[in-house]
């Protein structure tokens, strides 16, 4: 349970269910969400590129949360259900024309009803094996990709997607594009905050803390897990729309089992069983990212017998490196963090 502020209580159901309960936290979003919009115009073209990056891996990893961080169902294969979306996407704009406004939930839609397969999976068996079944997605996607006929998603050589259009607007440069999936992101992350609090969310819940004794309580344990894995790989369909949408081209190296790793390494960072945990993971391990690519001139140096791997390498020791530390140090990831320096101070100046 969450600590509030001395002095703020809810008298009805509604406030009570109410995310932001203070006039303070009201400001704070306001002032949060003025900064996210004024980064292209105070910072120009090159952070709408970086926040373009973030607000995508914000919609796939949230979609990530609900499976594995609340429903406890461990999916390695993130980056596939992704890219499912992404060549739907792809494949729908160049064959159908349709409107970006249909192809978003068409994407999600593909995404979750191949992430179907793997839910189903998922009532027999679970942990290591779940894992084995989920890596198994990452390489159907990258066979079935390459090997379809190239009328349908390219093969191995992609796809091109035009600009999105949205309501006679082209979003065809960065800045436009931020704002296009800035809203899309906020949108995403505002339903799953809702499911996260539904009586679906507290059955997630009930399922990852122990299914058998959610079974016996009346939770239908089969239909739950299946829902969550098509909940999160509908995220993450619609994530790999705005990626296509984005890079606007398509391959299937674009989605690998190392961006899948990368993936459950946010929400470590961030803290499993919490959206905004999940979000906080993003910025920094992307963060992070961008650090290490701008600074891939300086690493060759440090490094010339590496060439150009010296940034892939460097992220791959960084990845260890985080993942081993907060497994470590903060297991419960930073907004565990936050929400005890939140209870410390609101009890100050009383130790306890």
């Amino acid at each position: 349970m969450r600590q509030l502020p001395s002095g703020v209580f809810a008298s009805t159901y509604l406030q009570d269910a109410a995310l932001i309960r203070t006039g303070k936290q009201w400001l704070a979003l306001g002032v949060l969400l003025a900064a996210v919009a004024l980064v292209p115009i105070v910072l120009g073209p090159r952070y709408a590129n970086i926040g373009n990056n973030m607000f995508i891996l914000a919609v796939v990893v949230t979609g990530l949360q609900l499976t594995l961080g609340y429903a406890g169902q461990v999916n390695l294969a993130q980056a596939a259900f992704m890219g499912v979306g992404a060549f739907t996407a792809a494949s729908l704009a160049n064959h159908w024309a349709l409107p970006f406004i249909v192809i978003l939930p068409a994407a999600g839609l593909a995404a979750a009803l191949f992430g179907l397969l793997f839910g189903l999976a998922a009532v027999r068996i679970k942990g290591f094996y779940m894992a084995l079944t989920t890596i198994t997605a990452q390489f159907v996607f990258h066979f079935a990709v390459i090997n379809l006929p190239a009328s349908w998603f390219g093969a191995a050589n992609g796809l091109k997607v035009p600009p999105a259009q949205l309501f006679g607007l082209s979003f065809s440069s960065d800045v436009g594009l931020y704002y296009l999936n800035g809203v899309v992101a906020a949108g995403m992350i505002a339903f799953a905050l809702g499911i996260a609090r539904s009586r679906f969310g507290r059955a997630f819940v009930a399922v990852r803390d122990d299914d058998v004794a959610a079974g016996m309580v009346g939770i239908n344990v089969v239909q739950i897990k299946a829902l969550a894995f098509m909940v999160g790989t509908f995220y993450a369909g619609v994530g790999g729309a705005l990626w296509a949408y984005y890079i606007r081209f398509v391959g299937a190296e674009q989605f690998t089992l190392f961006n899948s790793i990368w993936m459950i390494a946010m929400l470590i960072v961030g803290g499993m069983g919490s959206i905004v945990g999940g979000l906080f993971g993003v910025v920094v391990i992307a963060g992070l990212q961008e650090l290490v690519t701008s600074l891939g001139p300086q690493l060759a140096e440090l490094a010339p017998e590496l060439g150009g791997q010296i940034v892939f390498a460097s992220m791959n020791v960084l990845l260890g490196l985080l993942i081993a530390l907060f497994l470590i140090l903060e297991p419960k990831g930073l907004m565990h963090r936050w929400q005890l320096i939140k209870f410390s101070l609101r009890i100050w100046p009383f130790p306890h």
